[in-house]
């Protein structure tokens, strides 16, 4: 019997010793965030709604995240993340089972990270971050249409992703997006972006270029992924922040132009070029064009609480076959937060938003606020959300 527990002792401390090494090497870890609250929209196109809307100040996602030592300082990582509607259990970003994010790679401490998937475009990674809604807002504070997708509205498939290492604040990266398609350059894009970051200031700038985005289901921004379809697409723009104390103020520019948009998948079937019906027809829209002007600001009243705010006004240029316009969107929001553990809080969000100036005489005449459910019949549109959110 003595043998025998002893044998067994032996047993379990080899198997130990050696285990330990590879758990230490290894790790995969399972996170999500589930985000679900009331609205009230004033108008969704002539009445007003109550509803359960998941996922608006973060989508509602689990995934799962790791790395493997490779020795060296080089690892193997991974990231695969699912993105969800809380209500109807649908899986979002266009039905894929890992729609946010999904990725593989190599990283290094001194030389950076090396990753190949469906990933985030430079806008997202460095300018976003500047902005309320890529920072603490969410959908409802988005520029109009997040025209320059700094609310992440698509993601880039076939991307080949570089990030640097952070040198003394200053951080930058790039990705480049196939088209997987004999057309070499239809429906690919790339971007580039980097961000400074020294004690409460941090600067960022990203630009992001598509072809045809939107133009098939494989290329790099797919048909029921694309904001807008388009001839070409480009988005620059760049953000400073500044906090001191428990205050943070920013300011923020960016500048979309769509070539020749067919369509917009906030919009769903909604023609994009004049309405009425004296219009000529073939009348096309040439190209639109937003500049968003943005000041944010966000008050941490306690560890726990902090109220935010946010303006951007909007110039968009307007150029149809048939003439050109040039209208001004105002977009106001509203948000305090209370967390009620490290991983759970209550928040409620206010956002209104009033089209004005010239009218374009289509649908862009009536304002709408992304994670309603559709424009207002009216230039203005006011939502209220009540939510938790939970984090694991």
């Amino acid at each position: 019997m003595t043998k025998q527990v002893f044998a067994l002792a032996v047993s379990v401390a080899a198997s130990t010793i050696f285990a330990a090494p590879a758990a230490a090497q290894t790790s995969v870890m399972l996170y999500g965030v589930i985000d679900e609250g009331i609205n009230y929209t004033n108008n969704v196109g002539r009445g007003h709604v109550y509803e359960l809307s998941s996922g608006l100040a973060q989508g509602s996602r689990w995934g799962l995240k790791g790395a493997e030592d490779l020795g060296g300082g080089l690892k193997a990582v991974f990231q695969l993340e699912n993105g969800f509607d809380l209500n109807s259990g649908r899986l979002g970003q266009g039905g894929r089972l890992f729609g946010r994010q999904a990725f593989v790679g190599l990283s290094s401490e001194p030389y950076g990270t090396l990753t190949f998937g469906r990933q985030y475009d430079s806008v997202v990674d460095y300018l976003a971050q500047t902005t309320a809604n890529g920072n603490w807002g969410g959908e409802l504070f988005s520029h109009p249409y997040d025209n320059d997708n700094t609310d992440n509205t698509f993601r880039l498939n076939n991307t080949v992703k570089y990030t640097s290492p952070s040198i003394a604040g200053f951080q930058f990266g790039g990705t480049y997006s196939f088209s997987n398609d004999t057309g070499f350059a239809n429906n690919r894009a790339y971007s580039f972006g980097g961000l400074y970051a020294y004690g409460g200031l941090l600067v960022a700038a990203a630009y992001l270029q598509a072809n045809n985005p939107g133009s098939s289901a494989n290329g790099a921004i797919a048909t029921n992924d694309a904001g807008f379809i388009a001839t070409r697409m480009r988005v620059f723009g760049g953000g400073i922040n500044y906090t001191f104390g428990p205050a943070t103020a920013g300011f923020v520019y960016t500048n979309s132009n769509y070539l020749e948009p067919t369509a917009n998948g906030f919009l769903g079937i909604e023609p994009l070029v004049p309405l009425v019906p004296v219009t000529p027809p073939g009348v096309l829209l040439n190209s639109i064009k937003f500049q968003n002007f943005e000041v944010n600001g966000k008050y941490q009243f306690s560890p726990a609480l902090f109220v935010g705010a946010q303006y951007v006004y909007t110039m968009e240029t307007y150029d149809a076959s048939n003439g050109g316009v040039k209208p001004r969107i105002h977009t106001f929001g509203l948000m305090a937060d209370y967390n009620l553990s490290k991983r759970t809080d209550v928040y409620l969000q206010g956002a209104y938003q009033q089209v004005t100036g010239d009218s374009t005489l289509s649908i862009f005449d009536y304002a709408f606020i992304p994670g309603t459910q559709s424009p207002s019949s009216t230039s203005k549109q006011v939502v209220v959300r009540a939510a938790i959110r939970h984090k694991f």
